[in-house]
């Protein structure tokens, strides 16, 4: 039997599920629209397709790390009530895990078989969608490793091992004592969670979001009416700290205040035994960067009233 155009968005506007999964639908039901609904229904497909338009900006952020590596993944939920399911919990460490040992790179982990199934990642979390009852989504992940030294992680109000709403990685390099420096990176990394640093260092900085600063600063100073001299060194000390504020070398320990992060890394050497860089770091806060849905709860229950 021919299945027609128009039957094929018929069924998709019913349902909201993807084309190809409407012509499947339409061709196993030989065209019978009722049957074909039910077809989607019994897959799952119709039920997750239409939760996927809703925002998931809650969810997981979990880690895992190996030997001088780690990764870190974001996996994202519609409620914070589903972070606290067990099921969803496990998808997350276990997309930690495959994050881990496929590179890191988002798409190279979204394609990755799902351990213990013949699926990918991506499709694991769609299938999910059905059982769980919410949209998810698989938004992000990375990976830092170094050829000697730690690669530490910590995560900032953990639910589970692995697993909370706030990941950091810290990479050091350095061929001294590995558990050491590893012992240390962890404290920087809860230093990043706190800081939220702009970059490593000064030059890696966004040109941009300096020279913003620059023609910030400059406007202020002149305010005042002195020389363009003057302006430049009020500039210069304005922009020294504003990298004290964002650099993350250049900061304020968070567990020594008396002392920069810089400094810090220094005085570690010494247990470490060896000279030592950090070379990486990465911050996975949930949700950053997504607009979430404004509802108005009472509006919604006015609205329920009235029907």
């Amino acid at each position: 039997m021919s299945i027609s155009a128009a039957q094929v968005k018929e069924l998709r506007d019913l349902t909201g599920a993807g084309m190809m999964d409407c012509k499947a639908a339409l061709n196993e039901t030989n065209g019978n629209m009722e049957e074909a609904v039910d077809w989607l229904r019994k897959k799952g497909i119709s039920k997750a397709d239409k939760k996927a338009g809703r925002t998931a900006a809650e969810g997981l952020i979990g880690v895992d790390s190996g030997i001088r590596e780690a990764a870190v993944v974001e996996v994202n939920s519609e409620t914070d009530f589903v972070a606290r399911n067990a099921a969803f919990q496990e998808i997350v460490a276990k997309v930690a895990k495959v994050a881990l040992a496929y590179g890191g790179k988002t798409e190279a982990v979204a394609a990755a078989p799902y351990p213990g199934s013949d699926k990918s990642v991506t499709e694991t979390i769609k299938d999910a969608v059905g059982t769980i009852g919410e949209n998810l989504g698989f938004r992000r992940s990375a990976k830092l490793t170094v050829e000697h030294g730690a690669v530490a992680t910590y995560v900032h109000n953990a639910v589970a091992d692995g697993l909370g709403k706030l990941g950091v990685l810290v990479a050091i390099e350095t061929t001294g004592n590995a558990q050491a420096a590893n012992a240390f990176a962890r404290q920087v990394a809860m230093h990043v969670a706190a800081t939220n640093p702009m970059a490593l260092t000064t030059e890696q900085l966004d040109p941009a979001a300096v020279e913003r600063e620059k023609a910030i600063f400059a406007d202020q100073a002149r305010q005042s009416g002195k020389p363009e001299a003057i302006i430049e060194k009020m500039v210069e000390g304005r922009l020294r700290k504003f990298y004290e504020e964002v650099v993350l070398l250049k900061q304020a320990f968070v567990l020594n205040p008396d002392i920069t992060v810089e400094k810090a890394l220094t005085d570690a050497e010494k247990e470490i035994g060896a000279p030592a860089k950090i070379t990486a770091y990465l911050r996975f806060a949930l949700g950053e960067g997504i607009e979430k849905e404004e509802t108005d709860f009472a509006a919604e229950v006015a609205a329920a009233v009235k029907k």
